[in-house]
C-alpha cells in the first residue's frame, strides 16, 4: 500500500495530475449543469428517411413547415441545442437533433412532437451523448449571426 501511495505522489509531482483551469467560470458552469470537466449528457438524434412514401407534395410542404416550427419552438425552450440537415448522402440521413436532455425517454417525447416524424416522413435513431456543456450556447450565438430566421 505504501508503494502505491508513493507512486501516486511521484506521478503527481511529475505533472501527471490534472491541472486546474485558470479560465474556469464556476457560475457559468453551474448554469449549464457542467460536470468538473465542463461536460454533460445530451441525446444525439439522427433523422433518417422514413417509411411514408405516399404523402403528396402539399402534405410534405405542410409537414416540413410544422417540422421547422417545432425546431424553433424546442430551440427557444432550450430543449434543442443543435439541429440541421445533412447534404445528399447514400445513408438516407436527413438531419440531426441534439436534445438538451439526458435520457432517451425524454428525447423520444421531444422527437414525437415533430409532425414530420409523426407522419413517418422521418424516423429517428437516438443515443445518449457526452459533450461540452458549452454546446448549449450555440442557439444564443446563432441568433447573433443569423440575418434571417428560418
Amino acid at each position: 500500500m505504501k508503494n502505491i501511495t508513493f507512486i501516486l505522489l511521484l506521478l503527481s509531482a511529475l505533472g501527471f495530475a490534472q491541472e486546474s483551469n485558470p479560465d474556469y467560470d464556476e457560475q457559468l458552469a453551474k448554469s449549464l449543469n457542467a460536470d468538473e470537466y465542463g461536460m454533460k449528457t445530451y441525446v444525439f438524434c439522427i433523422l433518417k428517411t422514413g417509411s411514408n412514401t405516399t404523402a403528396t407534395k402539399e402534405e410534405r410542404a405542410q409537414l416540413f413547415e410544422g417540422h421547422m416550427a417545432n425546431i424553433n419552438k424546442l430551440a427557444d425552450e432550450g430543449k434543442l441545442v443543435v439541429a440541421g440537415p445533412f447534404m445528399k448522402n447514400d445513408k438516407n440521413y436527413r438531419g440531426i437533433f441534439i436534445f438538451n436532455v439526458s435520457t432517451l425517454e425524454a428525447a423520444n417525447a421531444l422527437v414525437e412532437s415533430d409532425p414530420a416524424v409523426k407522419a413517418k416522413i422521418f424516423e429517428a435513431e437516438m443515443t445518449v451523448w457526452y459533450c461540452s456543456a458549452a454546446l448549449q450556447q450555440v442557439n444564443e450565438l446563432h441568433n447573433k449571426v443569423a440575418k434571417k430566421k428560418m
